[in-house]
């Protein structure tokens, strides 16, 4: 079996690659670049993971049209990354707009391409309400647009295993397939030590400190 993984070189999408291996699937590693702050941090990360499990391929996309578009944090350096209050309502503005829906039809034409069954992306809603690209809705939705515009044998199911979990239960998860977390980047604003300050870094440490286990990455 064969699946495209999105990897970004985070927590979650080296937790997520993980058990698509554990799975039986052979990786197909995606990871994209688009102008985010810390993606020199994030490809590096990405392929140390892709290393590690043996992927069949490491592809990188640039979408730099995201830096153009702007109206993110992550892109645009004039917007300041919001820090974690524990009052957070509405949408972030971390969100990137509409960034899934591009990451996943590129995701679909590689996994129609080399022939794969499936396509696992991390989006999680436990600790991100407020992403809209991340609820089970937008996957069930694109789920149907694969179905009706691919020409898939054999079709491609999209995978969320994260999807109802928190972050403790995805670091309780990765710990017991042996991710080494040393390898990978949550921070959104620093590509050095994490800022530990934005939320990214706030669930990130919440988690490790949850399971009483000291996060192996270095913060400011």
């Amino acid at each position: 079996m064969k699946a495209v993984c999105l990897l970004s070189g985070g927590m979650d999408s080296a937790t997520l690659a993980y058990i698509a291996k554990d799975m039986g699937y052979d990786i197909i590693a995606l990871h994209f670049t688009y102008g985010q702050r810390t993606e020199v941090k994030e490809r590096a990360c990405a392929r140390t993971i892709a290393g590690l499990l043996d992927a069949t391929e490491f592809v990188d996309i640039d979408l730099e049209h995201f830096k153009k578009i702007g109206a993110s944090s992550l892109t645009d350096e004039s917007i300041p990354v919001e820090g974690y209050t524990g009052e957070e309502k509405g949408v972030p503005n971390t969100y990137v707009p509409f960034r899934n829906a591009n990451l996943l039809a590129i995701a679909t034409s590689l996994a129609e391409a080399r022939r794969a069954e499936a396509i696992f992306i991390g989006v999680q809603t436990a600790d991100y309400p407020g992403y809209p690209d991340c609820r089970p809705e937008f996957i069930e939705a694109f789920q149907n647009v694969i179905d009706i515009g691919t020409a898939a044998d054999p079709p491609i199911t999209l995978m969320t295993p994260l999807i109802r979990m928190t972050k403790t239960d995805i670091l309780r998860a990765g710990f017991r397939l042996g991710v080494p977390y040393e390898k990978t980047w949550s921070c959104y604003q620093n590509n050095d030590r994490a800022c530990g300050i934005c939320s990214s870094c706030h669930y990130r440490r919440e988690a490790f400190g949850e399971l009483g286990v000291e996060d192996p990455i270095e913060y400011e």
